[in-house]
């Protein structure tokens, strides 16, 4: 599937490919947090995915502005939703 044609999909594709390589980052630790859905989804994502994906997206994004940690964690998360939805979609 071209996960880039779906809403947030480039997030997700990312995140993929950061998890495969072992790295902590914004979209591998959204991945994580979405992994059952997006399984159930028929997306291929590790078994082995981060421990405690909410709370470390969390500090990993007040890392860059304190400020804006909340609204931008609950855009990430909307963004989240909306490939898993779409993902139901297509399949």
């Amino acid at each position: 599937m071209n996960y880039d044609r779906l809403p947030g999909g480039e997030l997700i594709r990312q995140g993929l490919d950061d998890l495969a390589r072992g790295e902590v980052t914004v979209p591998a630790l959204l991945v994580s947090i979405g992994a059952p859905r997006l399984r159930r989804g028929g997306v291929p994502v590790p078994e082995s995915t981060l421990d405690e994906p909410e709370h470390r997206l969390y500090l990993k994004l007040a890392e860059d502005g304190s400020d804006s940690a909340h609204s931008r964690y609950n855009a990430l998360i909307r963004r989240l939703v909306s490939f898993e939805r779409a993902t139901a979609c297509a399949s």
